[in-house]
Parts: C-alpha cells; sequence; structure tokens
C-alpha cells in the first residue's frame, strides 16, 4: 500500500515570495521620512560634555554604601507624572 503526502511542497517557491516581500517592505520603509525632536537632537549633538558627573556618581555610590543615601518618592513621583504629561501634551499636538 502505497501512502501519498496530502500536502505540496512549496519549500523553495515560499521562501522566493517571502524574500521579495522583505525586500519590497525594506524599499519601503527606506523611503519613510525620520524626524527628531528638538531634545533628542540636543542629547545626540556633541558638546564636548560627559552626559553624566562622574564625581557625582562616585558620591551617590558612597551614599549608598554608608547607608546615607535617602530617596525621595515624592520628587520621583512629581517628576514622572511631569514627564507623563508632557508625552500626552506633545502627542496631542501632534
Amino acid at each position: 500500500m502505497k501512502i501519498e503526502s496530502s500536502t505540496k511542497p512549496v519549500g523553495d517557491l515560499r521562501l522566493k515570495e517571502t524574500r521579495v516581500q522583505s525586500a519590497n517592505k525594506t524599499a519601503s520603509a527606506a523611503s519613510e521620512e525620520v524626524q527628531l525632536s528638538p531634545l533628542s537632537a540636543q542629547l545626540s549633538a556633541p558638546d564636548g560634555e560627559q552626559s553624566f558627573d562622574a564625581v557625582r556618581v562616585s558620591e551617590i555610590k558612597q551614599a549608598i554604601s554608608d547607608g546615607r543615601f535617602t530617596i525621595n518618592a515624592g520628587a520621583i513621583a512629581d517628576r514622572l507624572i511631569a514627564s507623563a504629561k508632557e508625552l500626552v501634551d506633545s502627542r496631542r499636538q501632534a
């Protein structure tokens, strides 16, 4: 008794279709325009300054090690809320 496969092989044909679709997506994505916000331009612009204060970081590390570092949860929450509000407002304007 011979058992025939009920499925059709699609190997090479499907691979070729996937590559063509991928190439088309890449080509259309390359033609899209990307705009950066002024803040991102400031962050990416080299200004000769370090992005963090190494002295301040070592002071904080030492304070944590000594058990003197305290966290102001209220200030963190206020800044987080302000940041979220800015994000929501900027999306409403766009």
